[in-house]
């Protein structure tokens, strides 16, 4: 299915793929964001290019490596009104890319130069990570905010993020727009100088990764919606025509596409600034495949099974609360998605920065929320995990799921005033689980299944 939303006025470019040893490159798919081919046997492509389009690039196929710096390897190239060739080249993967793994991280919001410090803290530990793994290749994305506003510190973002030893894909958040413009399509300038287009696809081993621009400059000040404009369904369309069935799709944005069902159920117009309005038609493109959608931009964690083939990870932010407080807003720590492929399998686990990978959730027996009861936050749970409870070794309970405040966050974020951003605040969370503690009970125990089958357990002695 291809969407007609726009009118192409086309010009011709053709060009080459290669990789560094100068063998052309075969059934690569190139597109300038609207229009897509694909190089013939002699890795040569041809193709209109609409007079709008401000990049030609490539869907980097499986078993390459093409950089996302504007170098020799780089997998776009912008495109001049007096050059009708672009050539690129890419690197070979020295690693079998059918196991791979991503690491995740979504909102840096770097406002200001004094909070590089920290983010060289958890830099350096995904660097930690990476190399504690069984060296399978490894790339990392970034679900956009990158920083806050402050676009001259893109060099130094990228500069710091270097220590983690691995290259990042980048998503365009809300606060890289380029505001205060006439219309949306001036708010990536700033974004799209430094990184390259704001949408765009890569493959590696059998997965096919797409990343899209969800936030819709409305033309006033900073204000925008969660929108994916005609442009880039249409490309979108073209795009995965060219993916085969048995390979799974991971669609990366920044602002998410549903947080709750009952955001999927019914539009709720307060709401468009925090989840895809039209994220209807991007399930409708997704149904032929095995499926995840990765966002960022609430700074919390939120796990949601759309249907039996797609999932979406919201992934809580780098910055915990705006680099205001030890954990994050929903009292998540601060850290990051480690996923492993094998194939189209999957598996993930939260990293929490400075801590060890089991470190998987919260307990506390003192929250003057709850009083009596034993509570847990699961920050990265979903309806797959099991919490249960447990007192002097035997099991009480499967403990309830509620939504409420982290006693942590909200004693750290309850008075803005006292903080460095007036806008920060304690967010509530679905991922809080109580059980009522027994009078009698001497050892209490939190035990924590995830969906593959890890435990997790914490106690506590009376």
């Amino acid at each position: 299915m291809v969407l007609a939303f726009t009118e192409a006025r086309a010009e011709k470019i053709k060009g080459t793929v290669t990789d560094t040893e100068g063998k052309a490159i075969a059934g690569v798919v190139v597109s300038d964001g609207l229009m897509t081919t694909k190089t013939d046997s002699k890795g040569r492509f041809c193709m209109d290019t609409d007079v709008d389009s401000r990049f030609v690039f490539i869907s980097t196929p499986s078993g390459y490596i093409s950089s996302s710096e504007n170098d020799g390897t780089s997998y776009y190239k912008k495109i001049d009104s007096k050059t009708r060739s672009y050539d690129f080249k890419v690197v070979k993967n020295p690693k079998n890319d059918r196991n791979h793994n991503i690491i995740v991280i979504a909102d840096p919001q770097i406002s200001d130069a004094e909070e590089f410090p920290e983010l060289t803290v958890h830099s350096k530990d995904i660097g930690q990570h990476v190399r504690s793994m069984d060296g399978d290749y490894t790339f990392g994305i970034c679900l956009g905010d990158i920083v806050g506003w402050n676009h001259a510190l893109y060099p130094q973002y990228r500069e710091v993020m270097s220590h983690t030893g691995i290259v990042f894909r980048n998503v365009m958040g809300n606060h890289d727009m380029t505001n205060y413009g006439a219309s949306h399509e001036t708010s990536m300038k700033d974004y799209e100088d430094f990184f390259g287009p704001a949408w765009y696809s890569f493959n590696v081993g059998k997965v096919h990764y797409v990343v899209l621009n969800d936030n819709f400059f409305v033309g006033r000040d900073w204000f925008y919606i969660g929108y994916i404009d005609g442009r880039q369904l249409e490309w979108l369309a073209k795009d995965l025509s060219y993916v085969p069935k048995d390979h799974a799709v991971v669609v990366s944005m920044h602002i998410p596409t549903t947080l709750s069902k009952e955001d999927r159920d019914a539009f709720r117009y307060g709401e468009i600034s925090d989840v895809l309005c039209n994220k209807k038609a991007l399930y409708e493109m997704l149904k032929p495949y095995k499926s995840l959608i990765l966002s960022g931009h609430m700074h919390t964690g939120n796990n949601q099974i759309i249907d039996k083939n797609l999932m979406e990870q919201n992934i809580t932010g780098l910055c915990g609360a705006w680099w205001c407080g030890p954990v994050c807003i929903d009292g998540a720590p601060v850290g990051y998605k480690v996923f492993e492929f094998d194939g189209t399998e999957m598996k993930w686990q939260y990293k929490s920065s400075g801590k060890p990978l089991d470190h998987q959730f919260k307990v506390y027996t003192d929250d003057p929320q709850n009083k009596g009861f034993i509570v847990a936050n699961v920050w990265d749970y979903d309806p797959e995990w099991k919490v249960e409870y447990y007192e002097d070794g035997k099991k009480i309970c499967d403990m309830e799921r509620f939504k409420g405040y982290d006693p942590v966050a909200l004693e750290c974020y309850k008075d803005a005033s006292k903080l460095k951003h007036l806008w920060v605040h304690p967010a509530m969370t679905e991922n809080m689980f109580k059980a009522r503690i027994s009078e009698s009970a001497r050892s209490l125990e939190v035990r924590v299944t995830d969906r593959f089958g890890r435990t997790f357990t914490q106690s506590i002695d009376r």
